[in-house]
């Protein structure tokens, strides 16, 4: 391998496989994370605002001290250390499909790694954040979370599995209700402009919601960019 460029880790996956890379960005002279599958890449830390912001958007809109608080995606970290920066959060627990994923964080192959899994908030679990919100048992040892962050799929209609699909319906998406505390927040992230058919079927379920867009300069296209963080609260009366 070069200095520019490194494959830190390799896994077949039922997807797919999933390799970790890093590459010395040149033209802003620091070293680029990036994840694919197969071909196709799912998350780099040069943008990373939108994946911050989902945390800081998701948070800000809870209410409450003590804060149980579920991320569903664990990616590169970022959500889920954004949410650590709270000090309002009792508990995270980060929910990912991918055992390689969590395996990259325990063995300190991302930057500031060691931040989120040393947290004794901190409890990475192996598993399928979709089956959860579905299931009766839901998520943690709580009977009710404070707030549900995702940032799994691309959008609410780019999914990565077909099964996923369900999550996004109104039907999906009260099962997830159910298990948040009255006045709990959903927060979902999107690479997609705000889609006023899923702003409906928010509407169906959550007391309130909204759509932020978020913005960051892509020095790629040399224009800005942008991402979606949906957030909605259920009833205080649920």
């Amino acid at each position: 391998m070069s200095e520019l460029f490194e494959e830190l880790a390799s896994h077949d996956t039922d997807v797919g496989t999933l390799s970790l890379r890093r590459r010395w960005e040149p033209s802003r002279r620091l070293d680029v994370y990036e994840v694919k599958l197969d071909d196709e890449f799912l998350m780099s830390s040069l943008f990373t605002v939108a994946e911050i912001e989902l945390a800081r958007l998701g948070l800000a809109h809870t209410p409450g001290d003590r804060l149980d608080v579920v991320v569903g995606g664990l990616g590169l970290g970022y959500t889920a250390r954004a949410v650590l920066e709270e000090p309002r959060v009792r508990s995270m627990t980060v929910i990912d499909a991918l055992d390689a994923v969590i395996d990259w964080h325990e063995q300190d192959l991302l930057p500031d790694a060691a931040a989120l899994t040393s947290d004794p908030r901190t409890q990475l679990v192996h598993g399928d954040f979709f089956q959860l919100a579905a299931s009766d048992e839901g998520f943690t040892s709580h009977d009710r979370v404070h707030a549900v962050l995702v940032d799994i799929d691309h959008t609410p209609r780019h999914v990565l599995d077909e099964r996923n699909r369900t999550f996004y319906t109104p039907v999906g998406l009260r099962r997830l209700a159910r298990h948040l505390h009255p006045g709990g927040v959903f927060a979902l992230w999107s690479d997609d402009p705000p889609d006023a058919d899923f702003q409906a079927v928010l509407a169906q379920v959550f007391a309130h919601q909204d759509a932020h867009v978020v913005s960051f300069s892509n020095f790629y296209t040399g224009e800005e960019s942008a991402n979606t963080v949906y957030v909605a609260t259920r009833a205080t009366d649920a």
